[in-house]
């Protein structure tokens, strides 16, 4: 089992929601509200002038487990099927000892 974290800009949330509720390979995901600060700010595109003086790029991180086989299928299906994602985000995989319902 892996988790699987994206951070990308808001404005791709709602294409990548329908694309992830689309894959038969992603059970669920989470989506949470994260605030991107750094020197990319200034070179942001999508920032208001607002979102400069405050110096952060508004971002959604998406928490998503999935099967070891299942994630470079994931991957490929939203580089390639959202458009505007392409540079927009960051990820990564991180291996799941344990998982389970309270």
């Amino acid at each position: 089992m892996k988790h699987l974290s994206l951070i990308v800009h808001t404005s791709v949330q709602q294409d990548l929601s329908d694309q992830l509720r689309s894959l038969e390979q992603v059970p669920g995901f989470t989506f949470s509200r994260v605030e991107g600060h750094g020197v990319q700010v200034e070179n942001d595109p999508f920032l208001s002038e607002r979102d400069k003086v405050v110096g952060y790029t508004p971002r959604v991180r998406v928490d998503i487990l999935l099967e070891d086989n299942n994630v470079n299928i994931v991957l490929e299906t939203l580089r390639t099927s959202i458009p505007g994602i392409e540079g927009q985000g960051i990820y990564w995989v991180t291996a799941v000892e344990k998982n389970g319902r309270l």
